[in-house]
């Protein structure tokens, strides 16, 4: 069951909060290891994903630092150089961009980078020293494509509506052709009657759904790659008085609000992102580097030893009280 979680407050680039265990009971030969996480910048996930990480090193008795970059790469290539320059054994990084892996694996130097949260190209990965720790975004996609082609069965043709996050995000993109390949693989003639980016937001997504709905256009789904433009569907169908009853809005990340819209019949399904599983397994995977060791034996591990995969796991009216 997720745990509630309270707002963190996102830390100036020249601030740090340092969320370092005194006097715990870590593993032996941990509790001198230095974490330094570097975020694109915080929101509710991330927030709970930072809090899960925190709990971690905590408990092995190690020192984590975290920092925001205000989706600035200006700022977290300086946050690099910082934790080059005061010794940290290990950079974890929600990259800005995931296509500056380069220019940060560069300013690196030997410090080894767990990457989170948007994933680099595979060639940027390499075994013992940069990998990604995460969940495979195309299954959110497909969970989603399952639910919907199970709810319209007895359809030959479904009209869809796709509202994605950032272009070129590894998470849109996964999340997204997750979605388009089981759709289209199922044999039903799939018509993307409106489809654009409204970047993770609430207000854009009711907005771009708002224009949507005066071309009279008909839906039968609405599939978003996450809670958040999910949840701002849901409240342009309220306004213009749809029967979300009649009119399935999937997310992803199952959110508290998620859930509790599910909870109400306002959504109809989302898909668990593991937050917590994702920030224990980057500190696994950081105490193991720090240790000079491979990620072998990590939940997840990849045989190339480039991925620690977090699975994600269905989320509807049937089992929502779970996530809560």
């Amino acid at each position: 069951m997720k745990k509630k979680l309270g707002i963190l407050l996102c830390v100036a680039m020249i601030g740090m909060l340092t969320l370092s265990a005194c006097g715990g009971k870590g593993t032996a030969g941990s509790k001198n290891i230095k974490v330094l996480l570097t975020l694109n910048s915080m929101d509710t996930f991330r927030q709970m994903l930072v809090d899960a990480a925190q709990e971690k090193a905590s408990a092995e008795g190690g020192q984590f630092d975290v920092m925001d970059s205000e989706e600035s790469i200006e700022n977290q290539v300086d946050h690099i150089k910082t934790a080059v320059k005061e010794g940290y054994d290990v950079i974890i990084c929600g990259p800005v961009s995931a296509d500056t892996a380069v220019e940060l694996k560069a300013n690196a130097g030997d410090t080894p980078i767990i990457f989170i949260n948007s994933c680099p190209d595979d060639r940027r990965l390499e075994e013992g020293k940069y990998i990604y720790v995460g969940s495979d975004e195309g299954v959110a996609g497909q969970y989603q494509a399952e639910y919907v082609l199970d709810k319209f069965a007895d359809k030959d043709e479904i009209n869809v509506v796709l509202l994605k996050g950032p272009k070129n995000h590894s998470a849109t993109n996964g999340r997204t052709s997750g979605a388009k390949q089981t759709l289209e693989a199922s044999g039903k003639k799939i018509n993307y009657v409106f489809e654009d980016y409204a970047n993770w937001d609430t207000e854009q997504a009711k907005e771009m759904f708002e224009i949507f709905l005066k071309t009279g256009v008909p839906v039968d789904c609405v599939i978003c790659n996450n809670d958040g433009m999910a949840l701002g569907v849901v409240e342009a169908c309220k306004e213009a008085k749809i029967d979300l009853s009649e009119l399935p809005i999937l997310g992803v990340d199952a959110t508290a609000d998620g859930c509790a819209a599910i909870e109400k019949g306002e959504m109809a399904f989302t898909v668990y992102q593991s937050a917590v599983g994702q920030g224990q397994a980057a500190i696994e995977a950081a105490i193991k580097f720090a240790k000079g060791e491979s990620i072998d034996g990590i939940e997840g591990a990849t045989e190339d030893g480039k991925y620690v995969w977090v699975p994600f796991e269905r989320v509807d009216s049937s089992n929502v009280a779970e996530y809560k």
